[in-house]
């Protein structure tokens, strides 16, 4: 039983240049299934260089890149999908605009209920947490570890865990049946620079301690 990482980028990124060589970096282990580029509160114009500048760099690796919230600016740019929050447009409405072959994924916290409308509605996975406390996910209650063997028993849409996930703490998600772990700053964050930080996970994903 393993799980794959769901990168995401941090919250603010001061020197995209920097912000490249890093990425490239980290992507270069083969560690990483798919990026998700995520900043708040930034205009479109920024957003959509970001995107234009990162895009290459995932796309020469094989890793897609979606962007968060923003259909209509993912297909712009040319993203491979988006992510949608329950605050953010609707997964309905993100697929009009997106198309067929997009990926999906849906922001469900730790209601089931969410969960079954979008995987009956299409969705290409569905996001449970914050399982620990997150400076990302501040604003939602911590979910139910139990969720994520639910859903792992009762559907074949992949899961993704969010919130606070580390080297340390992965272990439990992934024993709960999380196909992808979602991560933020213990990447981006790590003491000792985010290409240590993601292969910190690798090896605890690899520990035989399951």
């Amino acid at each position: 039983m393993s799980a794959e990482i769901y990168l995401i980028t941090p919250q603010q990124i001061p020197i995209l240049k920097r912000f490249c060589d890093e990425l490239s970096a980290v992507l270069d282990t083969g560690l990483v299934a798919c990026l998700q580029l995520r900043l708040k509160n930034v205009k479109d114009d920024l957003l959509i260089r970001v995107a234009e500048t990162i895009l290459p760099v995932c796309h020469s690796r094989g890793v897609p890149l979606l962007l968060n919230d923003r259909p209509d600016l993912a297909v712009r740019v040319g993203c491979d999908g988006c992510h949608v929050g329950q605050n953010d447009i609707s997964y309905e409405d993100a697929r009009m605009i997106m198309g067929p072959k997009a990926q999906i994924g849906v922001t469900c916290n730790n209601s089931r209920h969410l969960a079954m409308k979008a995987g009956e509605a299409g969705a290409d996975y569905v996001a449970f947490g914050a399982f620990f406390p997150s400076d990302s996910k501040y604003d939602v209650p911590i979910a139910s570890i139990d969720i994520l063997t639910w859903w792992a028993e009762l559907m074949t849409i992949p899961c993704v865990a969010i919130g606070g996930i580390t080297e340390h703490n992965c272990k439990l998600l992934v024993r709960a049946g999380s196909d992808f772990l979602a991560v933020i700053n213990a990447v981006w964050g790590h003491h000792g620079g985010p290409v240590v930080g993601i292969k910190a996970f690798d090896l605890s994903l690899k520990d035989n301690e399951y």
